[in-house]
């Protein structure tokens, strides 16, 4: 009994054939690019969006924590440099819809607290209508009366 080899066998054989297609598979590549650019897109904007919040927590935080510096040393009227303070380095997109609340219950602690909207990349879309807090107190600064 003889073995007989044709032509299709063996790593060259394989070779052949594959480059016998003919060029069928020509542009597969971009029509599964433009089938998944939907999903690219969706995923790009969910990513942004979670960025968004990330910076309204961090923006909330630093509002407050400013706001209740400048309260606690201010002299007269706290609460407007407490407000003014909070207020001043915040973005448009943010201060637009901030709510501050400056004081505090206890003597020796002035307290701040920045409520933040989130905002949202496409405003037509989808609202998300989350608002994140931040708090922070500072020690009142004694004035001395001579």
């Amino acid at each position: 009994m003889t073995t007989t080899r044709t032509a299709r066998s063996g790593i060259r054989g394989r070779i052949a054939a594959l480059r016998d297609r003919g060029g069928r598979d020509r542009g597969q590549t971009a029509v599964e690019f433009l089938g998944m650019t939907p999903f690219i897109i969706l995923i790009m904007l969910v990513l942004w969006e979670c960025a968004l919040i990330g910076y309204t927590f961090s923006l909330a935080g630093n509002a407050a924590d400013v706001g209740a510096r400048k309260g606690s040393g201010a002299e007269f009227a706290p609460g407007a440099a407490c407000r003014e303070g909070a207020l001043r380095d915040l973005p448009d997109a943010w201060s637009e819809s901030a709510v501050v609340e400056c004081g505090g219950t206890n003597n020796r602690l002035y307290e701040a607290t920045v409520k933040l909207k989130v905002p949202v990349l496409v405003p037509g879309l989808f609202d998300l209508d989350t608002e994140i807090e931040g708090t922070a107190g500072s020690p009142r600064e004694e004035q001395s009366w001579w």
